[in-house]
């Protein structure tokens, strides 16, 4: 989208392939390209090739899961939301219908872009709100959210051993088994041989590759 002097203006993007803009005070022009996976592997400055975030970002905005931050920036280092990791295993499962066209949470308004991805992952037991009347959709995603998300997108299958190496993992977690799957699946690793820092934050690459190694490479 450009204006009438040609300049791009700020997409933000609604998810279902609907995109806001600010309407300036001239024409706007629309219009769509597309790029073939050369192009698209190039495209983002911050995004080297072979970096092990790589080829989940191509399929991430391949597949419409995401975009970038702009044309040039994927921003990976970027905190990753809740509500934006709902509604990329949302978009990465076919972006389903729920069943329900009511939300329960106060945070959660209708035409926001993570709307009906909330609504699907509670339906789905994915996940919960933080409160009964909130989901708190603008907090920052954690290891262990993102990969309890996972864990019960799957169906919560049972890891293959009992034997946990992290001592900040605690079985009684409500990640505990989930911790143990994904990295006996190759989701993600400990940030140390003993430790997996659940509470930390998970950033925009680290999503989109865990959704990547489940869904693609699993």
């Amino acid at each position: 989208a450009t204006d009438a002097a040609g300049k791009a203006l700020a997409l933000t993007d609604l998810g279902g392939g609907k995109y806001r803009f600010a309407m300036p005070a001239s024409a706007v022009t629309v219009t769509a390209s597309f790029l073939d996976d050369s192009a698209l592997r190039d495209r983002f400055v911050d995004v080297p090739a072979g970096s092990y975030c790589s080829d989940a970002v191509l399929w991430a905005v391949k597949q419409g899961i995401t975009l970038g931050t702009d044309a040039e920036h994927f921003s990976p280092a970027a905190p990753c939301t809740r509500g934006q990791a709902v509604t990329f295993l949302w978009r990465a499962a076919g972006k389903p219908d729920p069943a329900s066209s009511k939300s329960p949470f106060s945070d959660v308004k209708e035409g926001a872009y993570y709307y009906n991805a909330v609504l699907w992952a509670v339906e789905k037991g994915i996940t919960n709100g933080t409160s009964d009347k909130t989901f708190s959709p603008d907090e920052t995603c954690t290891r262990a959210q993102i990969v309890t998300f996972l864990w019960r997108y799957e169906e919560q299958p049972a890891p293959a051993g009992t034997s946990n190496p992290f001592a900040d993992v605690k079985p009684s977690a409500y990640f505990g088994s989930a911790v143990l799957w994904a990295v006996e699946t190759g989701i993600t690793n400990g940030t140390s041989a003993t430790t997996f820092d659940p509470e930390d934050t998970c950033t925009r690459a680290q999503v989109v590759t865990f959704l990547y190694r489940d869904i693609v490479k699993s």
